[in-house]
């Protein structure tokens, strides 16, 4: 009696072995030790290789095509190498939240897709996104950090400041860091019964 095991249900054995180990398969497929990252970092190429097995499997049961298989392998492997190189670069065990894109995925991120021929790095996209880089994984993903709520918050203090005209003249009528032409209105206090 012979026993056959798929190639695919063989490597996630295999990967499986590996990451019980300590190890994990690196982006050029070598295995690389873990402790070149900290905690985070690692938890989050963790999350990625769970991701590939799950686009793996899928791929065994045939509950997915071709194209669809590729495209996400390449955006995992986009993926990995954009985080080992924000670790590297920076030397902190942070993972931003990010997002990699192909040029006909833009409208799932933006409601005006803008063009990528006039990215620069680490520019600000939206209000919502840092532009960190176009890898190329077989196709051109466009990765992106989306900005925490505090970023967002900040930039959005720091664009209504630019907007905002501080009245340098005296009796011009404009309160300090109001618009001249720009009025407030104030409503009656509200009588609170003791």
């Amino acid at each position: 009696m012979t026993c056959r095991i798929s190639l695919s249900r063989f490597f996630i054995s295999l990967s499986g072995v590996l990451l019980l180990s300590g190890t994990a398969i690196g982006q050029n497929g070598t295995a690389a030790s873990g402790s070149e990252f900290g905690p985070v970092v690692s938890a989050y190429l963790g999350y990625l290789s769970n991701e590939q097995e799950v686009v793996d499997d899928r791929a065994s049961r045939r509950e997915i095509t071709a194209l669809y298989y590729r495209r996400n392998s390449n955006r995992i492997r986009a993926l990995r190498q954009m985080a080992i190189r924000l670790a590297r670069q920076s030397g902190n065990d942070y993972v931003p939240e990010l997002e990699a894109v192909t040029l006909d995925e833009f409208g799932t991120l933006f409601e005006k897709p803008p063009k990528p021929t006039t990215f620069r790095a680490n520019e600000i996209i939206a209000n919502k996104f840092r532009f960190l880089a176009a890898i190329h994984s077989a196709e051109v993903f466009y990765i992106f950090a989306r900005l925490d709520p505090y970023e967002q918050a900040e930039l959005m203090q720091r664009q209504k400041g630019d907007l905002v005209t501080v009245s340098t003249g005296a009796g011009t009528g404009a309160a300090s860091g109001q618009g001249i032409g720009q009025t407030t209105t104030t409503r009656p206090r509200r009588a609170a019964p003791k």
